[in-house]
């Protein structure tokens, strides 16, 4: 397996991974990533300064994806965590803990001191392991992700 920077040709495999992980956990679609028209090219999105998507990919598929992205309105330093999905078949081989640590790194590269992240009820297992890895909840939504239905909001502290 190999994790490595979204390439152009990863667009829709990750849009449909994304997708896929919405429809497994009943998750609202509208106001969140599965409607974002962005979802459907994020190489493109990620071509910005201080972003960077991560992809796992084995024997050519593309199992899961996170990244860091300086979403607008976030406190300066704050970057979010964005994109966080594995798919169902690669869950529990620790590919969320090095898809993690490739963000976190990026995001230590890039300067920032925080990490935001916005999720739902229906991701609660994810919402429980960040809180494990050092996420405190938060009261309102930090920035202007533009998902209206996240109702989790968590911070952690990189330095």
């Amino acid at each position: 397996m190999e994790i490595r920077k979204i390439k152009r040709t990863d667009n829709k495999a990750v849009a449909t991974l994304i997708k896929s992980v919405f429809e497994e956990y009943h998750a609202p679609k509208e106001g969140t990533v599965y409607s974002d028209a962005a979802t459907n090219s994020l190489y493109e999105c990620f071509r910005i300064e201080k972003a960077e998507l991560w992809v796992a990919e084995d024997e050519g598929k593309i199992l899961g994806c996170c990244g860091v992205y300086p979403t607008e309105g976030l406190p300066e330093g704050c970057a979010e965590l964005v994109k966080f999905y594995i798919g169902k078949e690669a869950r529990g081989k620790g590919l969320g803990k090095k898809l993690m640590e490739a963000s976190v790194d990026s995001a230590l590269q890039f300067g920032y001191r925080e990490l935001y992240l916005e999720s739902l009820p229906e991701f609660s297992n994810a919402v429980s392991w960040y809180k494990k890895l050092g996420f405190k909840s938060l009261d309102e939504r930090l920035g202007n992700s533009g998902h209206s239905s996240c109702n989790i909001w968590m911070l952690k502290k990189l330095v």
